[in-house]
């Protein structure tokens, strides 16, 4: 190893690299969620659909997915300070692409970028933080990481909110400018380069197979309602590419036996049902928030700002326990915690279920309260049953698993909801419609016939149907938690020591 890699900074050097790395954290994980509040003003400004407005959010962390197992082959081929800057240009590069754009496909581009760049920038934060640290606060580094990348997702809409309803759509993008600038002079300063000794090669086939199926399964769910799903030869080519990458990528790893996710990773128990678990947690989290927002601003006529404040106590429940749960003795049983927060975030759903066009923001407010309570439970009790009995040679391959699961469990959760958001609305609709007829009671009594209100009488029942469609949504989300917590059953208590 060079003598810069064993250097030491100085005081102020070492605070400042750790606050860089955690700016960072918070900087990519809240632009994931900075949109949500701001859909209504970015759809007018764009000409956006509302098919469309999903992959706000599924090309960023999408592409997010495919770059992050890259991350420590890159670092390892160029340098760690290298891709690290190079990942914040890109960033940057994102931003103002987000704020030039004018039509849906240059916003979804930008994103794209964005997300590409954040992909490497959180295992590249964490990695420094931990350099900068003796091992034995890294635990604690650790929760901090955490905490702070959830943070950012969970503050995203309040801050999106509050920005576009003061300054527009484009502030939610210029208010990262100074982050990045800061991050980007603090690397460039004081961060010394890095590689490692030994360079272990990549398999560049599996990663490819993976990647190529996974995102043909998104690109199929968020594009297949507006072509007409098997009608359009564009979804016949990605369903094929989707079945064709995942059997080719099956087949290389049970037939090669280094690959980047190594298999013997599923012949622990805890490891396969907690990534399982992780993958729903995902499935919940975000999707939550991508309805929750435009539910309040487009439906019951919230202002962006007092939406994005109403998702503000999920923030503080979810921090409160997370924060509270990392404290407790690795002695108790983490199946009981896991309970514990599984039944916090199915009572949650189960307000949401309940929700109606005449309730106040009191019943989002307590409902994100309770959800996000649970899942600040579930969050390190998943992470400590799942890592609890893994030896440490599978934790590096066990860590970028864990973390795709989250990400494709966010991603494919957005695009499966609002799929079946527009598809509810439409059968609801054509319910609700098929009883409004111009000779029926109604028009009798109030002698409206006309064009308009017939006009007005549709945005009405519209507005119900999606109000219907919303809560069976909402419904959805609260039986995929419920399908997966008989699993908790199975994990096994780690044993002491471990």
């Amino acid at each position: 190893m060079n003598a810069a890699n064993t250097a030491t900074h100085s005081p102020v050097e070492h605070r400042m690299l750790i606050l860089a790395g955690l700016l960072a954290t918070y900087m990519q994980a809240v632009n994931i969620s900075i949109p949500n509040a701001a859909l209504l003003r970015l759809q007018g400004g764009l000409s956006m659909t509302d098919d469309q407005v999903g992959w706000v959010f599924t090309s960023y962390i999408a592409a997010s997915a495919v770059v992050m197992p890259l991350t420590h082959w890159l670092a390892a081929r160029i340098g760690r300070k290298t891709i690290y800057l190079l990942s914040l240009a890109l960033f940057m590069l994102g931003l103002v692409l987000d704020v030039l754009a004018t039509t849906p496909l240059q916003f979804v581009g930008a994103r794209i970028v964005q997300g590409a760049a954040s992909g490497t920038l959180a295992p590249l934060s964490m990695s420094i933080l931990l350099s900068e640290l003796p091992p034995l606060r890294h635990g604690r580094i650790g929760l901090t990481w955490a905490v702070t990348g959830t943070l950012g997702i969970l503050s995203g809409p309040s801050i999106g909110g509050f920005l576009s309803e003061a300054f527009g759509w484009h502030a939610i993008f210029y208010v990262s400018f100074p982050l990045v600038l800061f991050i980007i002079t603090v690397v460039a300063l004081f961060l010394r380069e890095r590689r490692p000794t030994t360079r272990e090669p990549f398999d560049f086939l599996g990663w490819a197979m993976l990647s190529i199926s996974l995102t043909a399964v998104q690109m199929l769910l968020d594009r297949g309602q507006r072509l007409e799903w098997f009608a359009s030869t564009e979804i016949r080519i990605e369903a094929a590419a989707a079945a064709l990458g995942m059997w080719m990528y099956l087949v290389h790893i049970f037939t090669r036996p280094n690959h980047y996710l190594d298999r013997a990773l599923f012949s622990h128990r805890n490891f396969t049902l907690g990534s399982i678990l992780y993958f729903v947690f995902g499935f919940v989290l975000l999707p939550t928030l991508a309805l929750t927002s435009p539910m309040l601003e487009e439906l019951l006529r919230y202002p962006g700002d007092a939406a994005g404040l109403l998702t503000i106590p999920r923030g503080i429940g979810m921090m409160v326990c997370l924060l509270a749960t990392w404290r407790i003795s690795p002695r108790i049983d983490s199946r009981l915690v896991l309970i514990g927060g599984v039944t916090l975030v199915t009572l949650g759903n189960w307000r949401m279920v309940g929700y109606s066009p005449l309730m106040d923001g009191w019943a989002v407010g307590m409902a994100g309260l309770l959800q996000g309570a649970g899942l600040g439970v579930l969050m390190p009790a998943i992470t400590r049953a799942t890592f609890g009995s893994l030896p440490p040679a599978l934790r590096a391959h066990g860590t970028v698993l864990f973390n795709l699961a989250r990400l494709y469990g966010s991603t494919l959760g957005v695009a499966v909801v609002q799929l079946y958001f527009f598809m509810n609305t439409q059968g609801m609709h054509s319910a609700l419609a098929e009883h409004l007829r111009p000779y029926g009671a109604f028009a009798h009594v109030s002698a409206v016939t006309s064009g308009g209100a017939l006009a007005a009488l549709n945005e009405g029942a519209t507005g119900q149907a999606a109000m219907v469609a919303v809560i069976g949504q909402f419904k959805l989300l609260f039986v995929a938690m419920l399908a997966v917590s008989p699993l908790i059953f199975f994990l096994r208590q780690p044993r002491a020591g471990h």
